[in-house]
C-alpha cells in the first residue's frame, strides 16, 4: 500500500532523465553490487515550493535561532522543514562557527568573490533559514532581539546557562515581553547541577555518558560514532519538545522554557544498554557489529569483502544455514535456539566464517536475496547516494544558493500526505536577510539600517 501511494506520489524514474555528468559511474575496487547500488545518478528533485513560501504544519511559526555548529541548528532546520520561518541571528564579523570549518567548500560561481566560500559543514544544517547579523552586546543589538521576541513564537539557544541572561536576553526577561515565547535551551550538562557550566561537545559526551564505552571491536579500544550522533539526537529531541510546547501553548496560551542537554539526551539514547544496568546491573562491553543477545546478528566476512547479516530468530538461522548450504548447522544442539547460539557464539562464528570466506560479496547478496534473511552490503557514501531506494526516495535534492548556484543537499526523510514539507531555501550567506528582517519585520527605515551598520550593530 505505502509502495503504490509513492508510486502515483511521485514521478516516476526514468533513464532518459538520468544525467550521468552529475556523477561518475559508481567504482568498487572489490565488488560490484550491481543489483543493490544504481551505477548512475539520477539528478536531485528540485522543490516545486516557490521560495520561502511554506505548505509545511509549522507555517505561520516564527522562529529566533540564537545557535550555532551542529545540536541547535539541526533543531532549527527542522522546525524550517516543517514550515516554520527561522530567522537565524549570527555574529557580523564571522557568523555561525562552521562557517569556516573547511573544506570542503562550496566556491563562489564569481571569481571576483574573495570571501571565505561555504563551507560543506554549515550547509548540511542551515537551509530554510534566512540569515541576520546582530551585535547581542550592543544596546542596539539587544534591542533588535527583544522587538523580534514580540513577533516570534519560538527561540533556540545554545549558550551557556546564565549567559544570555546576563546580557538581558534570558528566558525570564524575554518572558516578560512575550509570555507565549516557547524558549529552548540546548547545553551540554543542562541549567542545573554540578556540571552545568561545562561546555558541551559531542564527543565528549559520548566518552563521559556511555555511548565510546560501547563503540568499537571487543578487545579493541573505544572509538566515537563517525558523526556527531549525540548532537543530531539532542536536536531531535530539541525539536520534539518545541513541537509539545506548541501544542500545549494552543491551550494553555503560555510558552514554558525548555532545558535539554546533550548529557541527559545520550543518556537517555542508551535505550536497551541502560535498561541491562539499570534491571539486571549488567555492564556493557564493546562488541563491534554483533549483538549481545543475539547471534549471528552483524558483519561477516567474505571472500572479498564483508556482508551484515542478522539471524534475529530461530525460523532466520534454518533459512540463513539453507541459503549458504550449511543446513548441517540445524542438526547441532549448540544452535538449536538462539539462546544456545549465544553460549556458543564462537564456535557458530568461526563456522560461518569459514563457508562465507569461500564467496564473494555478490555472491551472497543474490544467494540471500529473497531468502527472508535481513542483510545488506557494506556501503561507502558514495554508493549510499547511488543507492535505487534513496534516489527513489528523493533523498537527495537540489537548490540555488546565491553564491555557489546549484548544490545538493540532503532531502528531508519523514513524507507527509498533506500539509508537506520542503526544502524551500538553500542556506544563507552570513546576513543575507538583514535588510528584510530589520526593515519588513521590525519596520525600520534604510536610514537606521545603515546607521546600525556604520556602528558595527549589524554586518556589512
Amino acid at each position: 500500500m505505502i509502495s503504490s501511494f509513492y508510486s502515483l506520489a511521485r514521478k516516476p524514474l526514468s533513464s532518459t532523465t538520468v544525467l550521468k555528468s552529475f556523477a561518475p559511474r559508481l567504482q568498487t575496487s572489490s565488488f560490484s553490487t550491481t543489483k543493490y547500488v544504481s551505477k548512475e545518478f539520477v539528478p536531485p528533485s528540485k522543490s516545486s515550493v516557490p521560495e520561502g513560501v511554506s505548505n509545511g504544519p509549522l507555517q505561520g511559526i516564527r522562529v529566533l535561532d540564537l545557535t550555532r555548529v551542529l545540536a541547535g541548528p539541526y533543531c532549527t532546520m527542522l522546525l524550517g522543514d516543517l514550515g516554520a520561518e527561522v530567522i537565524k541571528v549570527e555574529n557580523p564579523k564571522s557568523g555561525d562557527d562552521t562557517r569556516a570549518w573547511g573544506p570542503p567548500w562550496a566556491s563562489s560561481l564569481d571569481a571576483a568573490d574573495t570571501d571565505l566560500p561555504e563551507s560543506a559543514y554549515f550547509l548540511c544544517v542551515n537551509r530554510n533559514k534566512k540569515s541576520v547579523t546582530v551585535n547581542l552586546k550592543a544596546e542596539s543589538g539587544k534591542k533588535i532581539i527583544h522587538e523580534l521576541v514580540k513577533s516570534c513564537d519560538v527561540l533556540v539557544e545554545n549558550y551557556l546557562p546564565g549567559k544570555l541572561e546576563k546580557m538581558g536576553l534570558g528566558y525570564e526577561q524575554l518572558k516578560e515581553i512575550n509570555p507565549k515565547l516557547i524558549y529552548a535551551s540546548i547545553t551540554g550538562y543542562g541549567q542545573d547541577g554540578p556540571y552545568a557550566n561545562r561546555p558541551g561537545y559531542d564527543v565528549m559526551i559520548e566518552a563521559e555518558a556511555g555511548l565510546m564505552h560501547i563503540t568499537g571491536e571487543r578487545n579493541g579500544q573505544p572509538v566515537k560514532v563517525g558523526v556527531a550522533i549525540t548532537d543530531l539526537t539532542t536536536g531531535l529531541y530539541a525539536h520534539g519538545a518545541i513541537m509539545a510546547s506548541i501544542i500545549r501553548r494552543a491551550t494553555t496560551g503560555l510558552g514554558q522554557h525548555i532545558d535539554c542537554s546533550l548529557l541527559d539526551c545520550q543518556v537517555a539514547s542508551l535505550a536497551n544498554i541502560a535498561s541491562n544496568y539499570l534491571v539486571g546491573n549488567q555492564e556493557a562491553q564493546r562488541m563491534g557489529t554483533s549483538h549481545p543477545s543475539i547471534v549471528p546478528y552483524q558483519v561477516m566476512p567474505t571472500k572479498n569483502s564483508f556482508v551484515m547479516i542478522g539471524a534475529g530468530n530461530d525460523g532466520q538461522f534454518a533459512k540463513l544455514c539453507k541459503s549458504i548450504n550449511r543446513e548441517e548447522l540445524l542438526l547441532d544442539p549448540r544452535f538449536k535456539t538462539n539462546g544456545e547460539r549465544v553460549k556458543h557464539r564462537v564456535e557458530l562464528l568461526k563456522l560461518l566464517e569459514d563457508r562465507l570466506t569461500q564467496e564473494d560479496t555478490e555472491h551472497w547478496l543474490e544467494a540471500l536475496t529473497g531468502s527472508g534473511i535481513p542483510f545488506a552490503p557494506i556501503n561507502n557514501i558514495e554508493q549510499t547516494f547511488h543507492h535505487p531506494q534513496v534516489l527513489a526516495r528523493d533523498m537527495i535534492q537540489e537548490v540555488d544558493h546565491p553564491r555557489a548556484g546549484k548544490i545538493k543537499v540532503i532531502g528531508i526523510p519523514v513524507k507527509y500526505s498533506e500539509s508537506k514539507p520542503s526544502i524551500r531555501m538553500a542556506p544563507p550567506v552570513l546576513g543575507q536577510h538583514t535588510n528584510e528582517i530589520l526593515e519588513g519585520i521590525l519596520g525600520y527605515s534604510s536610514a537606521k539600517v545603515s546607521e546600525l551598520r556604520t556602528e558595527g550593530v549589524i554586518g556589512k
